[in-house]
């Protein structure tokens, strides 16, 4: 969803876009209404039109006053009007009192300054015009973003996989709250966890719930199944279990809501619950990560969207180019490699760069194991035998991987995070190696910069990746995007 400080942005902007609408038009609209009516009319003087329409303008300067004093009143009062609120929470209704009542009040406080100044003979019509475009504005690219988000919230894009920790019965009275309260493309019960070994499989208004194994699997499945939070049902009695629960959401940074079993269908009296999920309306303890639940986190993927669409726009020649050098050297290979990789929350998606081996690489693999300089479950090769002598030259300068520039436009990957894995890579990964896949991959990150073809060990290739993820920042993507550009410039890849 868009945090509220870009809907400002957004709002100033459109603002901003409505002045200068309303200045180029306006001597438009005067001979347009002295066309139609009398200047000696009542409600053509209402607007201080004059007889004859200037030819010059006043400068944008001398109007800038009204687009400061509408702006901030605007601003405070879609605030007041809760009209920052997620679009898709909004009903329609309020979001046109919001975006018709805020330039209306703006309105009145330039109305108060002219009356203060007393300067009758300012143009009206520029200021009714500026109010009437900046409401349609406002509303216009709202209500075109909502039936946007509505409509990936009815296909489940925004959709939350959910598994429940617990015992039967408070599993069974979270479904059944869930099959009730909850719409099913906001939050989607995926799996249950068992906390006893003889644990029934819970009874569900839509029948049984799948059961991933016992809780101790809990951290595992973070990374192998796509799970987005973890809803923990603490039982009245015994419960060691969620301290465990507690350190696995903790580790891969998944959101987890703690609920004591014992305020469960209990209505208090005096008591009010202090804290309740937005959402889910749930008595719950909720730790979540901030680090990675922010707006800088929407502005970094902002950032992915304008740069990788603007770089496979200018980059689009070359990209033509490498595919007919990729043909001319070897007519049997493709220009695309599709690998299939496992991102975030253990979803696999394919992704592409521009084929560098032999079309047999794959089989050879395997009679190559023992040249493998890589400790640990990656294989890496130096200078590999199945490389063509055209794929080394884009290995070198890194050429081979822009078309992951599609992968990030389309949002499998980042153009800042550590490296995806191959799903037989992720079996013979450690435990603590899986915590570099709890979020986005990346086309690049430390271990790019650091001389990756150095790096001979892959515990000291997830170090830096671990190391980037507790110490992420857009500036940090930034440096690393930069350093990045010149290693390739180099030609250090490899």
């Amino acid at each position: 969803m868009i945090p509220r400080r870009f809907f400002w942005l957004f709002d100033i902007f459109t603002l901003a876009i409505c002045f200068l609408l309303a200045y180029f038009s306006l001597s438009y609209l005067q001979r347009l209404i002295l066309s139609i009516a009398p200047v000696d009319a009542e409600w053509v003087q209402t607007l201080s039109l004059p007889s004859q329409p200037s030819r010059t303008l006043p400068s944008v300067s001398d109007l800038l006053w009204v687009l400061l004093s509408m702006t901030p009143v605007t601003l405070v009062l879609l605030e007041v009007m809760g009209a920052y609120a997620p679009l898709i929470d909004q009903s329609f209704s309020r979001m046109i009192a919001g975006v018709i009542g805020a330039p209306l009040a703006g309105l009145s406080v330039i109305t108060l300054i002219l009356f203060a100044l007393k300067t009758p003979n300012w143009s009206r019509l520029f200021i009714f015009s500026f109010t009437v475009c900046a409401s349609l504005g406002l509303l216009a690219y709202r209500g075109i973003l909502r039936i946007f988000l509505l409509k990936r919230r009815a296909a489940g894009t925004y959709a939350k996989n959910v598994v429940l920790v617990g015992n039967k019965a408070g599993i069974e009275w979270i479904l059944r709250y869930f099959a009730s309260c909850i719409p099913i493309t906001v939050y989607r019960p995926f799996a249950y966890l068992r906390v006893d070994e003889g644990q029934v499989t819970p009874v569900t208004p839509s029948g049984e719930i799948k059961e991933l194994g016992p809780v101790q699997e809990l951290g595992n499945l973070l990374i192998h199944q796509p799970i987005h939070e973890v809803v923990a049902i603490h039982p009245l009695g015994g419960g060691d279990w969620i301290k465990q629960v507690i350190r696995d959401c903790d580790y891969f940074g998944v959101t987890l809501r703690i609920i004591p079993e014992a305020l469960l269908g209990e209505e208090q009296r005096t008591l009010q619950v202090l804290y309740s999920g937005k959402t889910l309306h749930l008595p719950a303890v909720v730790l979540s990560s901030p680090h990675w639940d922010s707006e800088a986190l929407f502005l970094k993927r902002l950032i992915d969207i304008v740069v990788s669409g603007a770089l496979l726009i200018i980059l689009f020649p070359l990209f033509v180019l490498i595919a007919i050098a990729i043909k001319i050297a070897d007519p049997t290979l493709a220009v695309f490699y599709r690998w299939r990789v496992v991102g975030r929350n253990g979803v696999e998606f394919t992704g592409y760069k521009f084929t560098t081996m032999r079309s047999d690489a794959d089989q050879l693999k395997s009679e190559l194991e023992s040249r493998n300089e890589m400790v640990g479950p990656v294989f890496k090769i130096k200078d590999d035998p199945r490389t063509t002598p055209f794929g080394r030259f884009l290995r070198k300068y890194s050429l081979n991987e822009l078309p992951q520039l599609w992968s990030v436009l389309k949002g499998d990957m980042s153009l800042v995070g550590p490296r995806p894995a191959f799903r037989h890579e992720l079996e013979r990964y450690e435990f603590w190696h899986k915590r570099k896949l709890s979020i986005d991959p990346g086309i690049t990150c430390l271990w790019q910069i650091r001389g990756r073809n150095k790096i001979n060990h892959f515990d000291d290739w997830v170090r830096m990746d671990l190391e980037y993820i507790d110490n992420w920042s857009l500036l940090l993507d930034l440096k690393i995007l930069l350093r990045t550009a010149w290693v390739v410039i180099s030609g250090t890849g490899s």
